[in-house]
């Protein structure tokens, strides 16, 4: 079993009217199978309402299953007695830093974590250290958090998710509210928590660009698992995707087009490099004929 297994989930919510009526039942993950390995980075994608984000919130116990099953690390997320150790084992980094910051100074919000679970203070003041310098924020640890920038306050909360050394962290849209310059700051960090650190990724976007580097992406919609693969595999489906009504990257969609009128390009360019590389052994290939 993986550090993170769904089996067959199901979620819906209930709509009741002021008498406590149900009005209506929207069925949020429907019959949904994940099984994700140690040392993974997983992307799930989707548009607004598809049920990525109810998706991650099983996997820190914050919902339980209507049916089916949930287990991180072998332990059922239903089982209430699991649930401090599922939350301990799979940190959750949510849209809004300013709702996780509750320190003063960085270095004390970050610390707040470990010191809840008893760990020795000078263990607690290694983790902070250790954690603030793998997001790159070390040179803050003195700052307010109200004195940094989005990218930067959600680099912290990273940190502090980090410090209390969970096998696997769960990312629910934490790029939402930045700006381009923020959001590649805290892809880079989640980046080098799974390659340096060998964490468990787990990353909930609906922005396409932030997935190439995932090892598997899957795309949601209407609460079921629409596509599943690799970044190449899944960028390669250009249609499909838009029908699913999602943003193609720029990139991605020039050499699609460009495949359609006659250019013999691979399919699932990623990088704007990847492209300029393919337009090159082109360009190549023809003067050497």
């Amino acid at each position: 079993m993986g550090i993170v297994k769904a089996e067959e989930l199901v979620y819906e919510y209930i709509r009741r009217d002021e008498e406590g009526n149900v009005e209506g039942i929207t069925t949020a993950v429907d019959h949904v199978n994940l099984d994700v390995a140690p040392g993974e980075f997983i992307a799930i994608l989707g548009h607004n309402g598809s049920g990525k984000s109810t998706l991650a919130k099983h996997i820190n116990a914050i919902l339980n299953p209507v049916e089916g099953t949930v287990w991180v690390d072998g332990m059922d997320t239903s089982e209430e007695e699991h649930i401090w150790d599922i939350r301990r084992t799979a940190g959750m980094v949510f849209q809004n830093p300013d709702n996780q910051i509750i320190g003063q100074v960085v270095e004390e919000d970050v610390g707040f974590g470990p010191e809840n679970m008893g760990i020795p203070t000078a263990e607690i003041w290694e983790r902070v250290e250790e954690s603030l310098k793998a997001v790159g924020m070390y040179e803050y640890r003195k700052h307010s958090p109200n004195k940094l920038s989005g990218g930067q306050k959600q680099r912290v909360s990273i940190a502090g998710v980090l410090a209390m050394h969970p096998k696997c962290i769960v990312l629910d849209e934490p790029t939402a509210m930045l700006d381009p310059k923020g959001r590649k700051e805290v892809i880079r960090a989640i980046r080098g928590l799974n390659q340096v650190e060998e964490i468990t990724v787990i990353l909930i976007t609906h922005y396409m660009e932030e997935i190439i580097h995932a090892d598997r992406v899957f795309i949601m919609d209407g609460g079921k698992i629409a596509m599943e693969g690799t970044p190449r595999e899944i960028f390669s489906q250009v249609e499909k995707l838009q029908e699913l009504r999602l943003d193609v990257p720029q990139v991605t969609l020039l050499s699609h087009e460009l495949r359609k009128r006659g250019l013999a390009l691979p399919e699932g360019i990623l990088t704007a490099k990847e492209l300029a590389d393919a337009c090159e052994r082109l360009r190549s290939g023809s003067m050497g004929r």
